[in-house]
C-alpha cells in the first residue's frame, strides 16, 4: 500500500527556511506502531497524518520518538498540502484531533489556524532550569510547557542550553522567548525529550506565548518571530479561549511513500 506525501517548510516563504513537516495523507488508519515507525523514518520534527472523515479530516502528529497531543507547523503543513493538492475544497476545513477541532482556514496568502489558548501560570524560581538554559530568566511560567522569559531578544539569540539537562526536566519542553526588536516578540523552543532538540519554529507553542504577551503588550494581535537557524514568521491573535495562529507555507518534496 501506497499514499500520498508531501514535505511542507511552514511559516515561511522561502524554500528550505521555516519549519518543515511530512504529511501523509492515508486512506484508513494504521497501526500506531507502523505510524510511528514512518515518522521515525521521515526524521522530520513531526509528521502529519490525515485520514478524510464525514465532516473534514482526523489529524494525528508524530515526532521521530513520540505521538503528541498538538503541534502547529504539521497542522499548517498538512492544510496546506489539502488545499493545494484537492482534497479540501474552498476556503476552510476542520481537523479531529486529540486538541479537539482545528480549523483552517485561507486568509489570502496566508493560512490561519484557530487553536486553544494554553494560557502560563507564574512558577517559582527554578534553579534546575537555569542550568540547564545556561542563563536566569527574568520570569517563569508554565503551561504544557515551561516559559522562561528574558529581559532582551539578544539573551534568546545566545543561548546555548544543555539538551541532556533540558530532557531531565519534568516538562514537555521549554521555551525561551524575549521582547522582539522588529516583532513583538520572539522565542525558541527546546524538547529533546520528545525527539526535538530545538524545533525550528512551533505552532503549539504559540497556544502560551500569544496569551502572556497579549496581556503583557496590551494588544490582541502579535507578530512573532522564531530564532532558530531556519526561522520563521507567524502573525497572531488572541480571541478569548482560542489562539489564531498565521502563516506561510511552501512545498518542498512532493511523492509517495510505502506504508505496507
Amino acid at each position: 500500500m501506497k499514499a500520498p506525501w508531501f514535505q511542507v517548510d511552514t511559516f515561511t516563504q522561502t524554500l528550505f527556511s521555516g519549519n518543515p513537516a511530512a504529511v501523509v495523507v492515508l486512506p484508513e488508519w494504521i497501526e500506531d506502531e507502523r505510524l510511528q515507525a514512518i515518522a521515525t523514518e521521515n526524521n522530520l520534527s513531526e509528521t502529519a497524518f490525515v485520514v478524510e472523515n464525514p465532516k473534514g479530516f482526523d489529524l494525528r502528529w508524530f515526532t521521530p520518538a513520540v505521538e503528541v497531543d498538538l503541534c502547529g507547523h504539521a497542522t499548517l503543513a498538512a492544510a496546506f498540502a489539502l488545499f493545494e493538492h484537492g482534497f479540501a475544497e474552498g476556503d476552510a476545513l476542520v481537523f479531529q484531533s486529540a486538541s479537539g477541532p482545528l480549523a483552517v482556514r485561507r486568509e489570502g496568502s496566508l493560512l490561519a489556524m484557530d487553536f486553544p489558548a494554553r494560557p502560563p501560570v507564574p512558577v517559582d524560581a527554578m534553579p534546575e532550569l537555569a542550568e540547564a538554559l545556561g542563563a536566569e530568566p527574568a520570569e517563569i511560567h508554565a503551561s504544557r510547557d515551561l516559559l522562561a522569559v528574558f529581559a532582551t531578544q539578544r539573551e534568546v539569540e545566545g543561548l546555548a542550553p544543555d539538551l541532556a539537562a533540558v530532557s531531565r526536566l519534568d516538562t514537555f519542553a521549554v521555551i525561551a522567548s524575549a521582547p522582539g526588536e522588529a516583532v513583538d516578540f520572539v522565542s525558541r523552543f527546546f524538547a529533546p525529550q520528545k525527539g526535538v532538540p530545538e524545533d525550528p519554529v512551533t505552532g503549539s507553542s504559540h497556544c502560551t506565548l500569544v496569551p502572556y504577551w497579549a496581556k503583557r503588550l496590551g494588544k490582541q494581535r502579535l507578530h512573532a518571530r522564531q530564532l532558530s537557524a531556519r526561522g520563521g514568521e507567524l502573525f497572531c491573535e488572541l480571541m478569548g479561549t482560542r489562539v489564531k495562529i498565521a502563516g506561510h507555507a511552501i512545498e518542498s518534496l512532493r511523492g509517495e511513500i510505502r506504508i505496507r
